[in-house]
């Protein structure tokens, strides 16, 4: 949007200054050439005053006249029958110019080009016989109406020769690249300060709009407390308090329902348990094995009822965002880890190995308790999946600002869809060997990564089975 503000802008300003700029610069150029023809017809027809009063006086000042051009930019050309005409002045070259002067007394003004001008303005003005008192021509004209007669054609029968002047334009296009040169260089520093303008005037336009995004990005994030400031056009003030009052309604039922779901299942924890006694004792007291094996059975879904209470307090918990990220050292936490499930796995015959660069003590940013409910998830689903005498293998590597914490176990796996349903909620895959998932371990494991501004990634490991790998950031060593 911004950009598209600007375009308009500088285009807006563009069209302002052709529409303005173009048209003085084509009235100045018009003006130049009018100017420069004007004034060189007017010297010639003073020098044609001159040829044509034929005394010596007049026919030296002729001379001196046309002498006194510079020769690299005007060149003087007369021809005469009254024998005025001095040595040293070049004959003009016989052309339909000449044949309008001599022979028709007329006046020709030729630019050589219909384009602006050509290399020359050649001005050829034709020389009428004066009296010998300088005031009336044999025609019967006086001097006073010499200036248009000769234009108009009267009076050739009096032409006593024609007076041409050759006039360099260089220096009328020097001064026309002036002209059109300034205004284009005028022209782009106008737009420039309208670009810089038109930067400014955008962004501070959008700024609310800004802002409004920052506060979406946020509550897409999960942070249902962002909140956009009340600024701009009353437009965007009414849609930021719109949104304000929608996010603080949202943060509010999500709040509640947080609040709810830790309270249910902080509430069921202690009848589950009790009831777990219960059938415990129930299994103790009695010899019948239909009873037990009832009994059994029914331990085992108050064993997954557990563990789907335990995991949604865990969600509710990572939900709320009550702790801060901070320096922690994942070589403690997965050695510590590690030591409280390899009893369950040797069990299996399961063995669980760990390799990377975990013994460079490497840093990483977590919430403190995250990382070992993340690895208790992990473990607990590869352990369930891995056959007996199966190996699962913990590997840490380190990139840059990021560390990879990967988990491989060698079980069946998952399809592209089941990977693209693993973190849902109580979604639980067909290829679990067991039947007490709650199916809550990778939701828990994507929410609390997630709000370490980690990622979690399910790809195939090699050989077969699932590859859990974790991205975590960096810290510097020292809680850098």
């Amino acid at each position: 949007m911004i950009r598209q503000l600007i375009r308009s802008y500088v285009l807006l300003v563009a069209v302002a200054i052709a529409l303005f700029t173009v048209p003085v610069a084509f009235t100045l150029t018009d003006q130049l050439r009018e100017d420069t023809g004007r004034a060189l017809t007017r010297e010639a027809k003073t020098m044609a005053q001159l040829l044509g009063a034929g005394d010596t006086a007049s026919c030296a000042a002729l001379a001196k006249m046309a002498g006194a051009y510079p020769a690299d930019e005007e060149e003087v050309e007369v021809t005469a029958t009254n024998r005025c005409a001095r040595e040293g002045l070049k004959e003009p070259t016989a052309d339909a110019a000449l044949t309008e002067a001599l022979e028709h007394g007329r006046s020709t003004v030729d630019w050589g080009s219909d384009l602006i001008w050509g290399d020359n303005l050649v001005v050829t003005v034709p020389a009428f016989e004066h009296s010998p008192d300088g005031g009336t021509r044999t025609d019967g004209k006086t001097g006073a109406d010499e200036g248009t007669g000769a234009d108009e054609g009267t009076g050739a029968d009096d032409v006593v020769g024609a007076v041409r002047i050759k006039f360099s334009t260089d220096d009328l296009t020097a001064r026309l690249g002036q002209i059109w040169g300034f205004r284009a260089g005028l022209a782009v520093l106008v737009l420039l300060a309208a670009a810089i303008i038109g930067v400014y005037a955008a962004r501070r336009l959008t700024a609310p709009l800004r802002q409004l995004n920052e506060m979406a990005s946020k509550m897409s994030d999960g942070d249902l407390t962002a909140r956009s400031p009340v600024t701009g056009p009353q437009e965007t003030q009414t849609l930021a308090r719109t949104l304000n009052q929608a996010g603080e309604r949202l943060d509010t039922l999500i709040a509640s329902q947080r609040i709810f779901v830790a309270d249910a299942s902080h509430q069921l924890r202690t009848p589950l348990t009790a009831l777990r006694l219960s059938l415990d004792n129930i299994a103790d007291g009695t010899d019948d094995e239909f009873v037990r094996e009832d009994v059994e059975q029914a331990t085992a879904e108050v064993v997954r009822m557990s563990r789907l209470v335990n995991g949604l307090l865990v969600l509710a918990r990572a939900e709320a965002k009550v702790t801060a990220a901070e320096p922690l050292s994942l070589r403690e936490i997965i050695q510590e880890r590690l030591d409280v499930w390899r009893p369950a796995a040797d069990e299996r015959g399961v063995t669980i190995t760990l390799r990377g660069s975990a013994d460079g003590r490497p840093l990483v940013l977590a919430s403190p308790g995250h990382l070992d409910q993340v690895l208790d998830n992990v473990l607990s689903n590869a352990l369930e999946v891995s056959p007996d005498g199966a190996t699962i293998t913990v590997s840490v590597e380190t990139r840059g600002d990021e560390v990879v914490l990967s988990v491989l176990d060698e079980g069946p796996g998952m399809s592209d869809a089941e990977k693209s349903r693993a973190f849902d909620r109580f979604w639980r895959g067909q290829g679990l060997t067991g039947k007490s998932g709650s199916g809550l371990g990778l939701a828990v494991v994507k929410q609390l990564v997630t709000d370490d501004n980690g990622t979690v990634a399910l790809k195939d490991a090699p050989g077969g089975g699932l590859c859990v790998a974790l991205t975590l950031r960096a810290a510097r060593h020292g809680g850098g």
